[in-house]
């Protein structure tokens, strides 16, 4: 069994040689450093659960290369079922972290790269998908974390890749040799990158003939030489230094970001996933992102979960729980958030097989699901902000609730129902203005917002997706216009 503990993970990144900066500065242990290690335990927790006994039919599934029990993680869907459980698991890893656990990417650009490739190799008889399928065995028996990486900082959005002032606002293939090729560019909103043992590299947008440098996808380890790591600051992440873990909010986990720079990168032959075939590089972006609108009706359900409890946690901590309009709101939350919940299992039910044998979504459910997850995260967390109240934002901090002189003072105004301790109220409050508008907003509602693409993107997937000609068609019939077939 390839299924590492969580001690496994941790000790397996202690040993990664990473160049990594934070506030202008070069972190050499960033496993420990406060502000990374919270993202760090969300990640760790995806091995803690798919060791326990209770979820190991979400957390785990059977090896379609070598029938090893695998974390899902590293898993390529074979059945509908398995597009199901996905969506079950990302929402348990949401409930059990209420941040973002940083898999999901690695995941859906595995299983977009195995049917992409596989399509190649028939068409243009390359051997990408014998490099890919040996890659993801490598992943699979070390129980290995990979991060997807796809978006580029694209700079001038209205001029092409290969038509960029500064050609490296792309990720490109700068030279090749007969061992492999050498890339530079840089890959932006790294979701999990530092916490990751390999980087999976895929082209940002469908490229033409005269893009096709930056139409390349390749594995590398996240510790190769060229590869330098810019965590992305996040809102209120200098208060993981204070000390005060009241203060955070969630006081175990967290998400992470990063601007992943690659300066003359090599990487071998038997690494590379596609080099050139602009062809069929709309194909992997495709793909990749309805997987990963997809993932969004697990994940941000999970952590919608967990808002929603603070909320009613909190009615009742004010007294107001019997309040009918405070009813009246949850339901609401309870309402979006099984919608979203719903759009996940929809797209992975009405999914379909592939040629390589990976089963897609239905790609018109999944961008629905996303463009849905663009708007009722922000409604939820309205709402939860409207039954918190404004002492959210305007409470003392922790340090003044241990202070001997002023802390009885904040015990005693802090309290609302008599029966429940102030720091108890306190700590409720704090979890969900770190939900709403802390560093896990970043991964709750403003990554609900542009991950995965923004609300436009969806759009015109659904555009594309939609079939608005049969849908004509039915109403001819039905109108008399034209005979039924």
């Amino acid at each position: 069994m390839a299924l590492k503990t969580a001690e496994d993970y941790l000790a397996s990144l202690r040993k990664l040689d990473l160049k990594v900066y934070l506030f202008g500065e070069q972190i050499h242990n960033f496993v420990d450093h406060p502000i990374i290690r919270p993202s760090i335990n969300s990640v760790a927790k995806s091995y803690q659960l798919a060791r326990d006994e209770r979820y190991k039919d979400l957390m785990t599934a059977t090896s379609s290369l070598n029938g090893e029990i695998i974390n899902r993680f590293t898993h390529l869907h074979q059945s509908t079922g398995d597009l199901v459980r996905k969506v079950q698991m990302l929402r348990l890893m949401g409930q059990k972290t209420a941040a973002c656990f940083q898999r999901c990417v690695g995941m859906d650009a595995i299983n977009a790269l195995d049917s992409v490739t596989f399509e190649m190799d028939q068409k243009l008889g390359t051997q990408y998908h014998q490099h890919f399928s040996r890659f993801l065995k490598y992943i699979q028996e070390n129980d290995l974390v990979v991060d997807g990486a796809m978006t580029d900082p694209k700079g001038d959005r209205g001029l092409r890749p290969s038509q960029q002032a500064d050609p490296d606002m792309y990720l490109r293939v700068v030279r090749e040799s007969s061992d492999g090729i050498v890339v530079r560019g840089a890959k932006v909103h790294q979701t999990g990158a530092l916490n990751s043992h390999e980087i999976c590299i895929m082209p940002t947008i469908a490229m033409t003939e005269a893009d096709k440098d930056y139409a390349v996808s390749f594995a590398v380890p996240s510790d190769t030489p060229g590869i330098v790591y810019i965590y992305g600051r996040q809102s209120c992440d200098t208060r993981k230094l204070e000390g005060s873990e009241m203060d955070v909010g969630n006081a175990r986990y967290g998400g992470q970001e990063a601007l992943v720079v690659f300066e003359d990168v090599f990487v071998p032959w038997e690494r590379v996933f596609m080099c050139r075939e602009y062809q069929f590089s709309g194909d992997l972006v495709e793909r990749f992102a309805g997987y990963h609108r997809q993932s969004y009706g697990g994940c941000k359900v999970g952590v919608g979960d967990v808002l929603i409890g603070a909320a009613a946690q909190l009615a009742e901590y004010n007294g107001a729980s019997r309040a009918s309009h405070i009813k009246d709101k949850l339901i609401e939350m309870i309402h979006l958030n099984e919608t979203l919940y719903s759009c996940g299992i929809a797209c992975s039910c009405q999914g379909r097989r592939t040629a390589s044998g990976t089963y897609l979504i239905d790609l018109l459910l999944a961008n629905v699901c996303k463009l849905n997850v663009t708007r009722f995260p922000y409604e939820i967390a309205r709402l939860a902000e409207d039954i918190a109240g404004g002492l959210m934002v305007t409470m003392p901090s922790e340090k003044d609730l241990r202070h001997p002189e002023i802390g009885p003072y904040v015990k005693k105004y802090m309290k609302g129902v008599e029966s429940v301790p102030a720091e108890h109220r306190m700590r409720m409050l704090r979890l969900v203005e770190n939900l709403t508008l802390g560093c896990a907003a970043v991964g709750y509602r403003t990554e609900s917002m542009h991950g995965a693409g923004s609300p436009q993107a969806q759009r015109i997937m659904i555009s594309r997706q939609a079939n608005l000609e049969h849908k004509k068609k039915l109403a001819r019939v039905i109108a008399g216009i034209e005979p039924e077939e």
